[in-house]
């Protein structure tokens, strides 16, 4: 599991710590890719994103892009409560709503500006300051409750829409009426202690009622989950909460609970407070019985390398991406290892892991291109190194470094060449905003 900060997504406004975690993102793909293909979307085109924040809230933004907060993972109930809210949340990117709330947004902005404009013209012809500030009062709360209600249009129409992908790949609507149940408690306590995604997504009771009516006569209503998606909730909760809350991970995961979920919440949390030899004890046992999953494998192997031991953490990376190739996320740490070698071939070696990673989805991450950077350093081709740095500034939201790392490349690669063209392309992209 590795976090770094991303830029503002758009719908947000802050800059989002983001989690990749490829066993966590693995497993609500699994959940998504039936209600992507009912939606008519391709699964591949959607990005998986985790926001390490304890919130409980998930939104979609920047393109086809769906974002979950940890919150959320950890606070579900139930693995279908997160089907349900990926179905909404789908409903929302089949339904266009993140292009035409930003049309609505613009409209509000509109509204408020030409609202202020009036009043200040009323307080220059009144002589009196009060009736401009009157004016301007309503005309900001008119944009606003006009936007507050397409937001609440939206919402049914995600749930709608959510309803429709869930029967379609055979899902019972039932988690998303929990999840709507549970927003609506929410909206008994004050705003101050409401969840994000009760403020976020508007809730009416009308919904609720809606849904409930559906799942009374649905044909899927009752019918459970596969055990190995039950299952993989577990392990995802676990982890989560073995990595973000190991504290609570030990307490909560008891020492005779022997189940796989609670191991390895312990094992986790063990390593998170320092205890290594618990750590890498647990997870053995783990890998004795499932010696073919790719996620122990990656777990131990990030044992040893934060532990200073990369030669050693090497074959649990090598293990990780023959049994899950193509994973950026494992292909990143693989080449770290090799990067802690002296030998010229590992160094070639990191230099092909890093670029597969990199065409992956998902894969342009601040440490992979630091780390591509390095190797190109290393391997004395200073302007590839600039590109690579520029690419990291770029991800990271610093145009300037991104400007500036962009005409090093410029200066010192041949006109013309792949890694000038690049960084062309870097450094308009770092001066579109100035």
């Amino acid at each position: 599991m590795a976090a770094w900060s991303a830029p503002p997504a758009s719908a947000q406004g802050r800059r989002l710590s983001l989690i990749r975690d490829a066993e966590i993102e693995h497993i609500i793909r699994s959940y998504a890719e039936p209600i992507f293909l009912a939606a008519g979307i391709r699964p591949d085109a959607v990005g998986i994103y985790l926001v390490n924040d304890p919130r409980l809230n998930a939104f979609v933004a920047g393109g086809q892009n769906m974002f979950f907060n940890t919150g959320l993972l950890i606070q579900a109930r139930g693995p279908e409560e997160v089907v349900g809210v990926i179905a909404h949340e789908t409903g929302h990117l089949a339904g266009g709503h993140l292009a035409r709330g930003q049309e609505q947004i613009e409209a509000a902005r509109r509204t408020a500006l030409v609202s202020a404009l009036i009043g200040v013209v009323a307080a220059v012809a009144a002589g009196d300051a009060g009736a401009g500030a009157a004016v301007i009062a309503g005309g900001s709360t008119l944009a606003e409750r006009g936007y507050l209600s397409y937001t609440r249009g939206m919402e049914n129409a995600a749930d709608h829409a959510g309803i429709r992908y869930l029967a379609s790949a055979g899902y019972s609507a039932e988690g998303l009426l929990s999840f709507l149940e549970y927003l609506g408690d929410q909206e008994l306590v004050g705003q101050s202690r409401q969840s994000e995604y009760a403020r976020t997504h508007p809730l009416t009771r009308d919904r609720i009622d809606s849904l409930r009516a559906y799942v009374a006569t649905a044909e899927a209503t009752g019918r459970p989950l596969p055990d190995a998606a039950v299952e993989a909730f577990g392990r995802m909760q676990a982890k989560l909460i073995g990595f973000l809350q190991p504290q609570v991970a030990l307490q909560r995961y008891a020492a005779d609970d022997d189940s796989v979920a609670a191991r390895y919440a312990r094992s986790i949390a063990s390593y998170r407070r320092g205890d290594l030899a618990s750590a890498l004890a647990g997870v053995d046992r783990l890998l004795a019985e499932e010696p073919d999953n790719p996620f122990f494998h990656e777990l131990k192997g990030q044992m040893l390398l934060e532990d200073g031991r990369p030669a050693e953490s090497r074959p649990s990376y090598q293990r990780a991406v023959t049994l899950y190739p193509g994973e950026p996320t494992l292909l990143v740490a693989l080449a770290q290892t090799k990067l802690a070698s002296q030998d010229p071939a590992d160094l070639e070696s990191a230099i092909a892991d890093l670029k597969q990673a990199l065409d992956a989805r998902g894969g342009s991450t601040p440490l992979a291109w630091r780390l591509l950077a390095t190797a190109y350093g290393r391997n004395g081709d200073l302007g590839m190194a600039a590109v690579a740095l520029a690419e990291e500034a770029l991800v990271q939201g610093d145009k300037a470094a991104a400007r500036q790392q962009a005409q090093r490349a410029l200066q010192t690669l041949p006109e013309g060449s792949a890694g000038w063209l690049r960084a062309q392309d870097v450094q308009r992209v770092a001066e579109g905003d100035g």
